[in-house]
Formats: structure tokens, C-alpha cells, sequence
């Protein structure tokens, strides 16, 4: 399991609160004690603050460096490298452990720089994120022909959305000795069992705006969630993340205040029964809520 999180830019509007920094290192340091250090970030998370706040946090520590190019243009060395050359200065020229393809864009042309630099040593791997199926194929050709693989897919993977795990992604990966990198599997805090018919996400935030209209619908799936739960010891939202584990993803979840870092621990050495898998998504697809974000 990893840990990633968008920084304190941008919090307010995604999540309707604004994450205190001090509650970040916090919750960092007791998920480092606790043996996470795989952490996911991005240059374009916080417009640059997560890597700055992950920088601070993890200086002098061994972890392992989840980052991402973003392609916010068209292709060109240049703006790879720019971007790149930001990002680890922030680290002190550590290399990312894996470098991440942010978007299915220009990977004609995107890819085989990104290989360049991995025989350059400039990162330790590859990774594609928000691909379909046929898109990791085109992906998958083009960095074969240039002498690299697959490292990792990195999708929105959750019990209300399972799309990699039915258009075959999730099988590819298991099949090409790939790590599929699972995000948003509590959809912002909608599977947490926090929010329901009569408690509400933050109203003008992007999760409220997405998520509220469902709570009343979702509710039989979180009593599910903690029926299976208290059968091992979980709350509803480690539930929620045993069920990602337990479909052999490698979850990446935001974590904001230290209580969150604490309930990971257990979260990440707990599997849940194939018919408690089967029992969720039976009732994930009865319910038939689904809620794309806008970048993918």
C-alpha cells in the first residue's frame, strides 16, 4: 500500500477543507514508523505543494518515489525534462522509483522519451496512469520496441468503479509481472462511512458536488461494509481498502490527519473472503452509482 495526496493547494476545493500542514507531517510520520514508504505524488498535485510537503517530510529517509509527468501540451523534450528537472531538485536529485505517463497523451511520442530516460538512469521505471485497456496495449507495443516495459498502471479502482477490473487491465497486469496502483478506493471519503442521507460531504467542494446526491442510495452497500467488517476487526473505510488489497491491487491513499495514518496498518495485512468480495460488488452493481472524475 502507498500513500499520496494532493498537498494543501487545491484541498479546499476538491475536499471543502484545507489540509494543515503540520497535520500532514503528523500523519507522515506515523505511517513511516508504522513501515509505508512507497509515497505517490505528482508535479501538477497542489500546483507543486505535494512534492514540496513530501520533500520536507521525507528528507533523509529511505522511501520509495512514486512521481508523474502530466502532459499538459503537445510533446516535446523540453517540457518533459522542465518538468522532470523540477520535480527532483524538490527531492535533491533523488530519481523517481517509478515515473508515471499522467494521461494518455502523445504516447507516441511521450513513451520513448520516457524509456530514454530510464537507459539514461534518470528513473528507475515506467508506469502509464488513466489508460484503458487498448491504450496500455499501444503502450505496452511502444516501449517494447524501445527495449523497456510496463511497470505499472496507476487507475481510479474502487468498489464503485471497477472498470480495469472489467475491461482487463487489472488481469493484464497480473499476467506481465506489472503493479496495478489503485486510487480513490474510498471515492474521496464517500466509502469511509462518514457521510450518509443526513451527513453530507462539504456542499461547494468537487466531492460534494459529486458524491451527496448518492449517499442515500449507497447506504446499503456501507451497511455492508460493516457487517464484513466487524467480522475482521475493520472499520467501514478499512473495509473498503481490504476489498482494493484483496483484488491484488496496491492502493494509493490520501492520508491527511494522523488518526488515517494509524488505521492504515491493519488495513494493509487484511484480506477479505471471495464471498465477501462477490457479496460488495453484487451490491455495488445493484446500486449502479459511478462517478468519473473529469481527467479521466
Amino acid at each position: 500500500m502507498g500513500l499520496g495526496g494532493g498537498g494543501t493547494n487545491g484541498s479546499k476545493m476538491v475536499f471543502g477543507s484545507k489540509s494543515d500542514p503540520q497535520a500532514l507531517k503528523e500523519s507522515f510520520d506515523i505511517a513511516f514508523k508504522s513501515g509505508f514508504t512507497l509515497f505517490d505524488t505528482a508535479a501538477v498535485y497542489g500546483m507543486g505543494n505535494a512534492e514540496k510537503l513530501l520533500a520536507e517530510f521525507a528528507d533523509g529517509k529511505n522511501f520509495i518515489f512514486s512521481d508523474k509527468y502530466t502532459p499538459l501540451k503537445k510533446f516535446s523534450p523540453e517540457k518533459v525534462d522542465d518538468m522532470y528537472s523540477e520535480s527532483i531538485k524538490k527531492f535533491n536529485g533523488k530519481i523517481p522509483d517509478i515515473y508515471w505517463l499522467h494521461q494518455p497523451k502523445y504516447i507516441e511520442d511521450t513513451l520513448p522519451y520516457l524509456c530514454k530516460m530510464q537507459k539514461d538512469g534518470k528513473i528507475g521505471s515506467i508506469g502509464v496512469s488513466n489508460f484503458n485497456f487498448d491504450q496500455l496495449q499501444t503502450a505496452n507495443n511502444i516501449v517494447k520496441e524501445h527495449g523497456c516495459t510496463i511497470a505499472g498502471v496507476q487507475n481510479h479502482f474502487s468498489l464503485l468503479h471497477r472498470e480495469s477490473d472489467k475491461n482487463g487491465v487489472l488481469e493484464w497486469c497480473k499476467n506481465n509481472n506489472a503493479v496495478f496502483f489503485a486510487y480513490m478506493v474510498l471515492e474521496q471519503g464517500a466509502l469511509t462511512g462518514k457521510f450518509n442521507s443526513k451527513k453530507k460531504m462539504p456542499f461547494f467542494s468537487r466531492r460534494g458536488f459529486a458524491y451527496n446526491k448518492h449517499l442515500k442510495k449507497l447506504e446499503p452497500l456501507f451497511k455492508e461494509l460493516e457487517d464484513i467488517g466487524k467480522k475482521h476487526g475493520l472499520t467501514i473505510s478499512q473495509t473498503a481498502t481490504a476489498y482494493a488489497v484483496s483484488k491484488g491491487t496496491l492502493p494509493i491513499v490520501g492520508v491527511t490527519k494522523p488518526y488515517q495514518a494509524k488505521e492504515l496498518s491493519k488495513t494493509a495485512s487484511e484480506t477479505l473472503g471471495k464471498g465477501e468480495i462477490l457479496q460488495l460488488e453484487t451490491t455495488a452493481d445493484e446500486i449502479g452509482v459511478k462517478v468519473k472524475a473529469g481527467w479521466e
